[in-house]
């Protein structure tokens, strides 16, 4: 046990000694929890324990009066196939179905003008036919995009003719032209 410090001759106390000085040791690695084995640090990969001599049932080879196992008898070399992902590759998708689809999207805002939203439906209509044609032949991912750009075209350029033949009946029967 350590007394107060006494103050010096002008009533100032001394600072405190500094703490003996100890070299660092870093910390030890947690050992893991009795019958659970520890792991290889991360990033470091486990090689795998080769013997370097054969079994002794391998090394008797054909001379043996019983025939080996199938899984231990020479097997001839396997082919070489192209490199596997193990991700699935996404097909592409029909870029004329996108288009069909964003030309029927676009007839929808031109309802509000005069004849162009019919025009471009039965543009988008089109291009989700010849879209749908191209996707069987071809394999490419789209068909969803292209039906849906043919339901939108063909239905807003039904819109239009209806609008556009209500709209000459209205004139056709007003008495004041």
């Amino acid at each position: 046990m350590t007394h107060p410090p006494t103050p010096d001759e002008q009533g100032a106390y001394p600072p405190p000694a500094d703490p003996p000085i100890q070299a660092y040791r870093p910390p030890s690695p947690p050992q893991p929890p009795y019958g659970i084995p520890s792991q290889p640090p991360f990033g470091t990969v486990p090689q795998p324990q080769r013997s370097q001599d054969p079994p002794p049932y391998y090394a008797q080879g054909p001379s043996t009066p019983y025939p080996l196992p199938p899984a231990f008898q020479e097997q001839p070399a396997p082919q070489q196939y192209a490199a596997y992902s193990p991700f699935h590759q996404p097909r592409a998708t029909n870029g004329m179905a996108i288009a069909s689809l964003v030309v029927s999207c676009l007839a929808v805002a031109g309802l509000c003008v005069w004849g162009f939203g019919g025009l471009f439906g039965l543009v988008g209509a089109i291009l989700g036919h010849v879209a749908r044609k191209r996707i069987t032949v071809s394999g490419e991912a789209g068909a969803g995009l292209a039906l849906a750009g043919i339901i939108v075209g063909w239905v807003v350029t039904g819109i239009a003719l209806v609008a556009g033949i209500g709209l000459v009946a209205l004139i056709a029967t007003d008495p004041t032209v």
